[in-house]
């Protein structure tokens, strides 16, 4: 049975690029940075889970939920093949039982903030749009998209971006967390316009606060599907320096 499964929607992505050296040490072990035409990406994300279900159950009142999270991407080599995943730098929720159980279980580094969102669709557009609150200071991530969707294409950095399987979580410097992500490929909307009011430094640490005054290389709202989050397995160093 699959830990988590539910529907993640509108999901909001601001890209930005940045240098490789500010992601060291949150590279987990077995993990190695994974770029697109040699750039070193971290993802501002915004979305919506739907339907929520833990173990198969609907707990009341945590089905549907804001997420913001700050992430950044990896590649592990196993079995003959590169499997690709993504690695949160924080991720935002408003309820503090998700926040319990996704640090507890998977070492994630979730917070519990207020947060509220607002989709609004017009006669040829749609606004996307999420919201949180951090040491009294408002943060606030809003897309401008097309109304219909397209087809993601392949070897984009849309693709690059929205197709990780895979996530990992640093638990010490010789272990990690990986869990599996499933869904289908995604469809996208084409952006207009965007506003981002973040303070990185307050929200995701000191070390971010170099993306204050940094514009994003390219900003995307894909609309999501099905999800399933699988149980997760420890990735252990060996006496061989492999990773097991």
């Amino acid at each position: 049975m699959s830990f988590l499964k539910a529907e993640w929607r509108k999901l909001a992505i601001a890209n930005y690029v940045i240098d490789k050296d500010h992601l060291t040490e949150f590279v987990p072990a077995g993990t190695e940075l994974d770029l697109w035409n040699e750039k070193c990406f971290v993802s501002l994300v915004g979305f919506m889970f739907k339907n929520t279900k833990l173990l198969g159950i609907k707990i009341p009142f945590h089905t549907d939920f804001e997420e913001v999270n700050l992430r950044f991407y990896v590649k592990r080599f196993e079995h003959g093949e590169w499997k690709r995943g993504v690695v949160f730098i924080k991720e935002i929720v408003p309820k503090r039982a998700l926040t319990f159980v996704a640090n507890t279980v998977y070492n994630e580094n979730y917070e519990t903030l207020p947060m509220s969102h607002h989709w609004i669709e017009n006669n040829d557009s749609r606004i996307v749009a999420y919201n949180w609150t951090k040491s009294g200071i408002e943060n606030s991530f809003e897309v401008t998209a097309s109304k219909e969707s397209f087809e993601i294409i392949s070897g984009s950095e849309t693709e690059f971006i929205t197709e990780h399987y895979w996530g990992y979580a640093k638990v010490n410097d010789e272990k990690s967390n990986e869990y599996e992500v499933t869904h289908p490929k995604w469809e996208a909307y084409k952006v207009s316009d965007y506003k981002i009011n973040v303070d990185f430094g307050i929200v995701y640490g000191r070390k971010f606060n170099f993306l204050n005054s940094v514009k994003p290389n390219s900003i995307m709202l894909a609309e999501g599907s099905e999800i399933t989050v699988e149980n997760k397995k420890t990735i252990k160093r060996h006496p061989n320096n492999a990773y097991k």
